[in-house]
């Protein structure tokens, strides 16, 4: 027990160092900058968004602030962009669920690229989310309503693919 106490309580310090190192260095400064950055995400058939995560004093993710969306993200969110760009989700949606949050800290601090598979009561929609860093402090996230996803499987390696793919997720090494 005493053991995990240091381990976490390294794991914070860390924690805590990277995000005072974040700097805003290479990242745009106005909403017009991530505009330009992004523009080429403008008309893609799905879901985008560059994410900046707020941290609390004690170095923890409480929230996240859309720096860019493309007319997808719109459409998905239920919300225009003017609403969403410059906000933040929790006041936007005032029932966010913290299990997002987590997966976004994890791609914003420690560079892992994630998926994530479930509901989010939000937007009263089943989603597929794939993030990852971009700049420091922020996660990139492609997001499918996964009622528009459908699948094609036309040889022997599809379903190698697939038994390999849920084979990692019930093993837990998502």
């Amino acid at each position: 027990m005493r053991n995990k106490k240091e381990i976490h309580a390294q794991l914070l310090a860390k924690q805590k160092d990277m995000i005072r190192g974040f700097n805003e260095e290479g990242i745009p400064a106005t909403e017009e900058q991530y505009h330009a950055h992004y523009r080429l995400f403008d008309t893609i058939p799905f879901a985008f968004a560059d994410i900046e995560m707020v941290f609390d004093s004690g170095c923890h993710a409480i929230d996240w602030v859309f720096r860019y969306g493309n007319p997808a993200l719109a459409q998905l969110e239920k919300l225009p962009l003017e609403k969403l760009i410059g906000k933040t989700f929790g006041s936007l949606f005032p029932n966010m669920d913290a299990k997002w949050l987590r997966s976004y800290e994890r791609a914003a601090l420690f560079g892992e690229t994630l998926q994530i598979i479930d509901y989010s009561a939000e937007i009263d929609t089943y989603l597929e989310v794939i993030c990852f860093p971009t700049f420091k402090g922020h996660c990139g996230c492609f997001l499918f309503d996964i009622s528009q996803i459908r699948s094609y499987r036309n040889t022997t390696d599809t379903e190698k693919a697939l038994a390999l793919y849920f084979a990692r997720m019930v093993n837990g090494n998502q």
